[in-house]
């Protein structure tokens, strides 16, 4: 049994004070310039010097249980070597050549084996276990590094449109975090657009920022700890727009902050990764998310959900022409007024769950909608016998998107189906095997379809399939962003707009990677950057070209 405690050893204190002091000189340089006290107005200070980053660990007294061997001879029983380890079982090979040096290593790994019942003529050597003894050693621990935060004050997150609206000039929060009891931040360093600030004596630093372009400005910042060590620089992009919303009386600051140390409201999906801000005040209805599911109610008289809904049973079309079907299993204009309050009721039954994985995931709640609608018309059972399945028609490509692109996701649903040794690989590593059973779980996960069950759908299953849809379309973000850097050589953000990229994350989902390429290649390769919609839809030709009307129908479909 290993067991382990802490030794109490200097941390090199030498080296802590020194840079202490270091700071605080420093602190007497920067004074000169104007320090970005709470609520003050950002000024350019001083430069910084680069922090030194975390540098914190304890050494650790291991207690083991040690092993002392002894290799003879078989001729004449005469030690060679002794042989220490510290696990049960025989030396191993490297073990051996530690202790007893390459010449009887060679010997020992080549040695003929030895027939026990005549050891007179066995050749080479035997090891015999002498003792065992319980004793410690030292290894060093990694402890936890101080962090950094970025919020804003006196701001409202705006859910639906993913931005926050400031009513007076915004103020930008950086807070420091200090894991370890009995030590604390002591100081908050950064550049905003390249103009360096600190916060001494303190954990929080706060200043209000001014108006920005639309491309926002870079903020860097870090945390000095007690401890004599700092936290990596963190980064963020914000941007912070004044409008008056149509009354000049009135003034309001859209403000959005791109950051993995974001500890505000809700960032728009995808916008990180890709760099780029949604437009000024939120995005377009389609990629927005409403306070309430209410809001997210549509009356659209789909004819192959009403064909479903008949062929099942729901609605009675008896009294129509052909039974209110047309050929292809398509509702007629009889079972389309049949069926045109059970379809209304269908279609809305998912709205609290989208809004729900919206909040969760950050994927816009209509965007989530118009596309079951556009794949499934919210029927989520098996697409005319192919393989496009789910309220979503996922596809076993489409989950290998969701799971090579989509790591956090991968982590979580990998589990379900192997041991976590295996998926601790990560899904690029597996085996093919292993890789091809993973994504037909991930489809038959999403698979409503149940012959036991009332209407022939598990209705549990099509919700849990909601999450790995939302799931899906944030791995084809992850790609599409891919896709246009290695064809335009340019960042998604220099690219395209936050639109538009969401416009090529749909042909992504849609049509794959490939039609997404020659979009992209040939638009750039013709118009050259900023890429758009109107741009690039034209280059999705032959097998690609349904995935215009793809788009346009998802993004479209607003007034519902």
């Amino acid at each position: 049994m290993w067991r382990a405690f802490l030794i109490l050893m200097p941390r090199h204190r030498w080296a802590n004070h020194l840079l202490l002091m270091l700071i605080a000189i420093s602190n007497l340089v920067v004074s000169y310039g104007a320090l970005p006290a709470s609520g003050s107005d950002l000024a350019p200070d001083s430069e910084s010097n680069p922090p030194p980053g975390p540098d914190r660990f304890s050494i650790i007294a291991v207690e083991y249980q040690s092993y002392e061997w002894e290799l003879l001879k078989w001729k004449d029983r005469t030690l060679v070597c002794n042989i220490t380890v510290d696990h049960d079982g025989m030396p191993l090979p490297d073990e051996v050549y530690r202790d007893c040096g390459t010449i009887i290593y060679r010997n020992w790994i080549s040695q003929p084996m030895c027939n026990l019942n005549n050891v007179a003529n066995c050749e080479g050597y035997y090891a015999i276990l002498k003792d065992t003894d319980t004793k410690e050693k030292e290894i060093a621990m990694q402890l936890p590094a101080a962090s950094a935060w970025v919020s804003l004050e006196d701001c409202e997150p705006v859910y639906s449109t993913s931005t926050n609206i400031c009513e007076t000039k915004p103020m930008l929060v950086i807070t420091g975090q200090e894991p370890l009891p009995n030590e604390s931040i002591i100081r908050i360093e950064g550049t905003y657009d390249g103009q360096s600030f600190f916060c001494d004596e303190t954990d929080v630093c706060k200043f209000r920022i001014p108006e920005t372009g639309d491309e926002g400005v870079t903020v860097e910042f870090w945390a000095y700890s007690t401890y004599g060590d700092s936290s990596i620089i963190y980064e963020a992009q914000v941007r912070a727009k004044q409008v008056d919303e149509g009354d000049p009386d009135q003034l309001y600051w859209y403000v959005d902050v791109l950051s993995a140390q974001w500890q505000g409201g809700v960032t728009a999906t995808c916008a990180e990764s890709w760099g780029t801000f949604p437009p000024v005040g939120g995005a377009p209805k389609w990629l927005s998310t409403p306070t309430e599911s209410e809001d997210l109610s549509s009356d659209i008289p789909y004819t192959y959900l009403a064909a479903n809904l008949i062929l099942q049973g729901v609605v009675d079309a008896r009294s129509c022409p052909d039974g209110g079907l047309s050929p292809g299993n398509v509702a007629n204009q009889c079972g389309l007024e049949k069926s045109r309050d059970a379809v209304r009721e269908w279609q809305n039954q998912f709205d609290g769950l989208i809004l729900e994985t919206a909040k969760e995931t950050s994927v816009p709640a209509f965007l989530l909608k118009n596309l079951f609608a556009r794949e499934s018309q919210f029927w989520p059972g098996i697409f005319q016998a192919v393989g496009d399945i789910g309220l979503g028609q996922l596809t076993e490509n489409g989950a290998d998107t969701a799971l090579f692109w989509n790591r956090s996701f991968y982590n979580q649903f990998c589990p379900l189906v192997m041991d976590s040794e295996t998926c601790g690989t990560g899904y690029a590593n597996l085996d093919e095997d292993q890789q091809a059973a993973l994504r037909r779980a991930l489809v038959g996960s999403v698979n409503a379809s149940c012959e036991e069950c009332p209407l022939g759908l598990d209705l549990t299953q099509a919700d849990f399939s909601v999450g790995v849809f939302a799931n899906t379309l944030i791995a084809n973000c992850e790609q599409a962003g891919q896709v246009i850097y290695n064809y335009t050589g340019s960042l998604p953000s220099d690219a395209a707009s936050y639109e538009d990229l969401w416009k090529f994350t749909l042909v992504n989902y849609n049509a794959g990677g490939g039609c997404l390429a020659e979009g992209v290649s040939g638009a750039n390769g013709a118009n050259g950057l900023p890429l758009t919609w109107e741009t690039v839809s034209p280059h999705l030709i032959g097998a690609c070209s349904g995935a215009v009307d793809y788009v346009n129908d998802i993004s479209e479909q607003v007034d519902q």
